[in-house]
């Protein structure tokens, strides 16, 4: 049966109303009528759905409430990666900054936007004609966990973009708690006698992480919103500044207290006024990010590792606090490194108990003069790991003990070295226990052996039934039940979990690997021109630094650690285990087309998705990129381009493809190898 026109038009009625208010409630801070009156309407247009659930829609109001639990959270990969900041913490290092990018720019001045950083958790929002349909945590910066529903329940977040909206458009906020709210859970919280979250950042992060949503909407997050990952069906503005206001005119929330600078004297200015203004604001924030203005800028720049060029974080002092270093404790990493850290006596730093603390190595140790049973003062900045920063000699007894490195390892007994041009001293047995730990942990954690915990790892290791990370692939259920509190259900999952672990992608089994200054983008980087182990392992150190973005101290680090033939032994023992050893089934077949090639995608394409032919040139061995460079080859051209991206094609000569050339160009590559159209 028809639902009566009228009702059809009331709840239209009802739905633009309540955006509108919801809109000046949540994200002009300036409401128009009263809670009273607000609760009215969204309980009349929960009524008119619940008789007509034909009508409801995803960006209905009602939707905010949260929906049934999920069994696990599916993994996204961003558009453009999500990358980190490098930090400066004083004047200095701030000017540094300011002159390297200077001088990379031939000399030129540069306007910046100062913009308050957010002590939060970074998010991804995808919105298509409009319509917020997939909302993601950062992850590791190239994937994250699709955290959809959780964030649907934040009421700032529009989910539906205001005015004309882009055909496509990711845009990125940080999502956080009030101090207000975040004292009020922990007051819940203990009232039920669960245990306290530490600080509003790690509240926050857990409530967007939770399977629940229904819980993650009673609890009052909030966002700001900073940026825009990629775009398709629209130009956006051309400098930071533009592009916050474009967004708010969109319904989104940005923070007010951003201000334009012409200068870096400006910038010092902003940081010193919000450094003794941040206290009433009433949410944690621990610095200011500084950034160029001008977006063009931005691909000139471009990107070391996974660190802008063209932006800053200038954090505030760290939060310090007075204590005694009880001991010094040695953790042995995955490659051997010995790490030292310090046992504290508890102490608060920041609404944190601090009872460890880092001291970075040996060297550091002594170039602080620091002592067992000294005084000394601790310090964390931001949500950095505690470090000890330096020892009160005047409150020394003369009871103070100095600390040396130990000569053999205090886990297996095995000889301890150190390379003259390294800071770490290692252990070079490859048989100890606890760089076997570590690999383990390691490899079950970036291979998402998923019930594989560190516990498990630890006693799989004391039955002596794995000795390194290829046995994994030889453990039975009948040999995890015979552990102390293994149960059915958990063995069943780990084994199914190792045996899928067999088809992860190569660079995930490269990260897994653990091989020293090998992450995530890396082991992408490495995959994309070596597609196949076999041709990886060959590569010369000459060999890999012919990869953009693979410097001399990676690829002596990666040829090393494949000229090893304990690591060469592991690497055929995991082939023989049938664990994937290609980047994709036709890189063992003689090559892809594609390796060596760079593309960047602009405008939106009427016959794939961006996303996905994005995926298609990875499957052909070529590189995908969100900005053009000069190292960029291909430009694919689709409608309503980013003026942005044409104006450097043109610039660096980089070749224009229409939609029509790069799927003729991606049919036949395809066609070449055999893969699937």
């Amino acid at each position: 049966m028809a639902v009566d026109p009228r009702v059809v038009k009331r709840v239209a009625e009802l739905r633009k109303d309540l955006a509108y208010h919801n809109h000046q409630y949540y994200v002009l801070d300036a409401p128009v009528i009263s809670d009273e009156a607000y609760d009215s309407m969204l309980r009349e247009l929960r009524a008119l759905e619940a008789r007509h659930p034909e009508l409801v829609t995803p960006d209905s109001p009602t939707q905010r409430t949260g929906s049934s639990p999920a069994a696990a959270f599916a993994e996204v990969v961003h558009g453009a990666p999500m990358l980190s900041l490098a930090n400066a913490f004083n004047h200095d290092e701030l000017r540094a900054w300011y002159e390297r990018t200077r001088k990379l720019l031939q000399g030129r001045d540069f306007a910046m936007t100062c913009e308050l950083k957010i002590d939060g958790l970074a998010v991804s929002l995808l919105y298509r004609d409009g319509l917020y349909v997939q909302g993601a945590t950062r992850g590791d910066g190239l994937r994250g966990e699709e955290v959809t529903n959780n964030l649907r329940t934040v009421r700032s977040i529009p989910l539906r973009m205001l005015g004309k909206p882009p055909s496509l458009i990711e845009v990125r906020g940080e999502v956080y708690l009030s101090l207000k709210a975040f004292q009020q859970i922990n007051e819940q919280r203990a009232a039920e006698g669960h245990p306290l979250f530490a600080n509003p950042r790690n509240c926050a992060a857990g409530s967007v992480r939770l399977l629940d949503p229904s819980v993650t909407a009673s609890r009052p997050l909030d966002i700001f919103v900073y940026g825009v990952g990629s775009v398709e069906g629209a130009a956006l503005p051309s400098t930071q500044w533009e592009l916050l206001a474009w967004l708010r005119e969109r319904g989104f929330r940005t923070n007010p207290h951003t201000r334009l600078c012409n200068a870096i004297t400006d910038a010092k200015d902003y940081y010193h006024k919000w450094l003794e203004a941040r206290e009433p604001l009433g949410y944690e924030t621990d610095g200011a990010v500084i950034k160029a203005n001008d977006l063009s800028l931005w691909d000139d720049l471009g990107v070391v590792g996974r660190e802008p060029r063209w932006a800053i974080a200038y954090k505030w002092p760290a939060r310090q606090a007075v204590t005694r270093l009880l001991d010094i404790g040695i953790n042995i990493g995955r490659t051997g490194s010995l790490n030292p850290y310090a046992i504290l006596e508890p102490v608060s730093v920041g609404g944190v108990t601090v009872k460890q603390a880092t001291l970075h190595n040996e060297d550091d140790i002594r170039r602080k003069d620091l002592r067992i049973g000294d005084w000394v003062v601790v310090e964390r900045a931001g949500e950095v790991i505690p470090q000890v920063v330096a020892p009160l000699t005047e409150r020394r007894t003369g009871s103070e003990r100095a600390f040396t490195m130990p000569a053999l390892c205090p886990v297996c007994g095995g000889t301890v070295v150190r390379d003259p041009d390294e800071a770490m001293s290692r252990c070079i047995n490859v048989s100890c226990r606890a760089r076997i730990f570590q690999a383990l942990k390691h490899f079950a954690s970036v291979m998402d052996i998923e019930g594989l915990g560190a516990q498990w790892c630890a006693q799989l290791l004391e039955a002596r039934l794995v000795a390194d990370v290829a046995d994994l692939y030889g453990v039975t259920k009948e040999q995890l039940l015979g552990m102390e509190r293994m149960g059915d259900v958990l063995a069943t999952k780990i084994v199914n979990n190792i045996a899928a672990s067999k088809d992860r992608s190569m660079p995930r089994l490269l990260f897994a690997l653990g091989i020293f200054h090998v992450g995530a983008e890396i082991a992408e980087l490495l995959a994309s021109h070596f597609p196949t182990m076999v041709k990886l392992t060959s590569a010369s150190e000459e060999d890999l630094m012919q990869v953009p973005g693979i410097g001399p101290e990676i690829a002596r680090s990666v040829a090393s650690f494949f000229r090893d033939e304990a690591n060469r032994k592991l690497v055929e023992r995991l082939r023989q285990a049938s664990v994937r050893m290609e980047a994709d089934e036709a890189a063992a077949q003689g090559g892809l087309p594609f390796i060596g090639k760079d593309f960047c995608f602009t405008g939106a394409m009427a016959s794939l998705l961006r996303s996905q032919a994005e995926e298609a040139v990875k499957a052909l061995g070529g590189t995908t990129l969100s900005s053009v460079t000069r190292k960029t080859q291909f430009l694919v051209v689709g409608a309503e381009p980013g003026e942005n991206k044409v104006a450097q094609a043109r610039k660096f000569g980089t070749r224009q493809l229409t939609e029509d050339e790069f799927v003729t160009m991606l049919r036949e590559a395809q066609r070449a190898v055999g893969q699937p159209r």
